[in-house]
């Protein structure tokens, strides 16, 4: 028999100890895009929703975003292993249009080093100083791609000390190979990361 739907105390709480991690959501990422995600704009209604959750109960709310020079090492023509994507101040870096992202979001820029790799936005950045200050103990973490930045950035956010929860219906994967976001997953789940959708945390009126 099914189990019950969650009531609305059984919820995962959202308060201003818990902040919301929107990966990497830019327009090369999405359809159309020089690397895009397959279905990755799908993303972005889901998010939003969280957006208003986290608005509603005064959380912190941070965007990362692949900031890359023209010459990254991740590059193709620079022996990496991607097309040139999400290059500083061009338009494939900018957030999708239809994320709501409010003024007040923290933007964190990643992979700004031309040398370093960086899929995790807590990687050579201020992230986890940022979060401690707001004595945030648990992030919500969701967006693109799952097999890559989202899975870097809830690893090292449970290395950093933090509670990780990640938002399966608000991510996907690039699948390079086809069980690639299955496997990135159940990583993140053994790593001690808790696995959510939207009708699990507390809704904008909780």
């Amino acid at each position: 028999m099914p189990s019950a739907k969650k009531t609305q105390t059984e919820r995962i709480k959202v308060s201003d100890k818990t902040a919301l991690i929107i990966v990497d959501v830019q327009n090369d990422f999405c359809p159309g895009g020089a690397l895009a995600v397959p279905d990755g704009d799908r993303v972005v209604p889901v998010l939003n929703k969280y957006v208003r959750i986290f608005q509603a109960h005064h959380a912190p709310i941070v965007a990362t975003r692949d900031w890359h020079p023209r010459n990254h090492c991740s590059f193709k023509p620079f022996g990496g292993i991607w097309p040139p994507h999400c290059i500083q101040d061009s338009p494939g870096g900018k957030f999708h249009v239809g994320l709501n992202l409010p003024k007040e979001s923290e933007i964190v820029s990643k992979g700004t080093n031309v040398k370093v790799e960086a899929y995790s936005g807590f990687q050579q950045t201020s992230l986890a100083e940022w979060l401690r200050m707001r004595k945030v103990e648990t992030v919500f973490v969701g967006g693109l791609a799952t097999d890559y930045c989202v899975k870097s950035t809830v690893l090292d956010a449970l290395k950093a000390g933090f509670k990780a929860i990640y938002l399966s219906d608000a991510s996907r994967g690039v699948n390079l190979k086809p069980k690639d976001s299955e496997q990135a997953e159940q990583e993140m789940l053994q790593a001690g990361a808790t696995k959510a959708v939207l009708d699990e945390v507390e809704p904008e009126n909780g």
